[in-house]
């Protein structure tokens, strides 16, 4: 399920005549029906990411970036971050 968000650019300025851009957040399937759902949206030539909790916080990452940080979480690379270790 895709919702859109219209932004105002950053180039816009105060003026009355401003270039707005839709972006599709799309829902992680991992989220379930709960409320604090991570949200993802393609965005220009990479990726942006909320939470649906604060969803004026955004973060950009590259495609590669994101697929890199996904296969090290699967493969238990942060695993020693949450335990406290270095």
């Amino acid at each position: 399920m895709s919702t859109y968000q219209w932004r105002k650019s950053s180039y816009s300025g105060d003026a009355g005549n401003c270039v707005n851009v839709a972006i599709a957040w799309r829902k992680s399937s991992y989220s379930a029906d709960a409320g604090n759902c991570v949200n993802v949206a393609a965005h220009g030539n990479g990726i942006a990411l909320r939470e649906s909790d604060d969803p004026d916080v955004i973060l950009s990452t590259t495609r590669a970036s994101l697929r890199a940080f996904i296969r090290g979480a699967k493969d238990g690379a942060f695993d020693r971050i949450q335990e406290g270790g270095a």
